[in-house]
């Protein structure tokens, strides 16, 4: 399927329209048309107006440009640059897209994220990283209906509420999505991470040098840290235990130096799963002092603990808790796939036909990454819903000449000079 060539030109006419052909030429350089047609071939007969492959860039271009429900999907097709560059006839209608995307079933579902899996991995074994460092997280998105596979299970933010509990892997030297399981809701954290983790390792380069994975205390897990340190990889997981607090308070503590505030503390721990013991080292930062009346009313000092379990060599407490720190990051990519690439905002009744989405929409992020850290890491650092306000949600008018396609964009946009030196910088990828 090729992308429809579109011309620019900068005139004082300006309407305002949906601007995703550059990232469609993007898309066409990845060969992601050709991967959909070759993943699920249409079967063509006379009621068949649109193919597969139509239908799911469809629903990539939306979540490129913001669009997130299946009706307004539908408005989204009508659009003249849409139907140019997708190459339709017509609109595709809601029904439509929810009933090719679930036809395609849990087979569909795994078909394609086997595919993206291996597209993930010449695309990191094209980028010669010497260190690779895994952010793993867990995320829950509530749901407000019945949908297959929607339960309840950890939601903070909505307790009590349906939700699915999806789990995410970036490698956080690039911000790229590696890895992503769509989950029900009642799914633990921790559920299945080994395995995850497996197929995780096989999409990175076989030559790779090192793998450093940092994880909350959701993957406080004997299984995990076994496979990690047979492949002789590293680690860093804050610590989940019930008695944690009360095992803290009586270790020797040792006042640091430079600041009186903070104490650390390394001491052996073993669970009962575990085949060995392993090092777990913590830090108690001083909070405050409280009144407590006991004959006398004196001054006792609270504290605020921090534990984590890691093989990383000589480094202690206080500097395990600083890379810790950096983990905060990846809290934002998270933000940026569900809410600006809209990942599990689109939804339909079928949990595999949702899986499909939310994985479509794990691909645009990484198609949005890939392109902005090839052509410019001052775009590639911005969050993606302010760089598309101002590359893509532009002032344009679609207009022919000579069988000619142009783009017509205001003369005075504020960003036309850095629009047009980005645009350059993508067509020399």
């Amino acid at each position: 399927m090729k992308v429809q060539k579109l011309k620019v030109l900068f005139c004082r006419t300006s309407y305002s329209v949906w601007w995703p052909q550059r990232f469609f030429k993007f898309i066409e350089k990845c060969n992601i048309p050709e991967l959909f047609d070759d993943l699920f071939p249409t079967v063509k007969h006379n009621a068949t107006k649109f193919s597969t492959t139509q239908i799911m860039l469809s629903y990539l271009s939306s979540a490129l440009c913001g669009v997130k429900h299946l009706s307004n999907i539908e408005t989204f097709t009508k659009d003249t640059l849409v139907k140019t560059i997708l190459g339709l006839k017509k609109h595709i209608d809601e029904d439509t897209l929810s009933k090719r995307i679930c036809a395609l079933g849990q087979k569909g579902a795994i078909t394609l994220h086997e595919s993206l899996m291996n597209f993930n991995k010449g695309y990191i074994e094209s980028l010669s990283l010497d260190r690779i460092t895994l952010d793993l997280d867990s995320t829950e998105q509530t749901v407000y209906g019945n949908q297959d596979g929607a339960a309840k299970g950890y939601n903070p933010q909505k307790k009590g509420a349906n939700s699915y509990h999806p789990i995410l892997c970036y490698i956080s030297e690039v911000k790229y999505l590696i890895n992503s399981w769509f989950r029900t809701g009642s799914a633990y954290t921790g559920n299945g991470v080994v395995e995850f983790i497996k197929q995780t390792l096989t999409t990175l380069p076989t030559a790779r040098q090192s793998v450093f994975l940092r994880a909350d205390s959701g993957f406080f897990n004997g299984a995990l840290f076994d496979l990690l340190e047979q492949q002789s990889h590293t680690y860093l997981v804050k610590v989940k235990l019930k008695n944690l607090t009360q095992l803290l308070k009586s270790q020797l503590w040792t006042i640091l130096s430079c600041n009186e505030k903070m104490a650390i503390s390394s001491f052996d721990y073993k669970a009962k799963s575990w085949a060995k013991s392993r090092t777990l080292h913590a830090i108690r930062l001083l909070i405050g002092y409280v009144e407590v009346e006991f004959r006398y009313y004196r001054k006792v000092p609270q504290y605020s603990y921090f534990c984590y379990c890691s093989n990383l060599p000589y480094a202690s407490a206080e500097i395990l808790h600083g890379i810790y720190a950096q983990r905060a990051e990846s809290e934002n990519w998270i933000e940026q796939t569900k809410n600006h690439l809209l990942a599990g905002q689109t939804r339909m009744q079928n949990f595999h036909g949702n899986d499909i989405l939310w994985q479509l929409s794990v691909l645009a992020y990484n198609i949005s990454i890939r392109m902005r850290y090839a052509a410019c890491e001052k775009s590639w650092r911005e969050e993606y819903k302010t760089f598309r306000d101002w590359f893509i949600k532009i002032p344009a008018k679609i207009v022919s000449s000579a069988r000619n396609i142009y783009i017509k964009m205001a003369k005075h946009y504020h960003a036309a000079q850095r629009w047009t030196r980005l645009e350059h910088l993508i067509l020399q990828i």
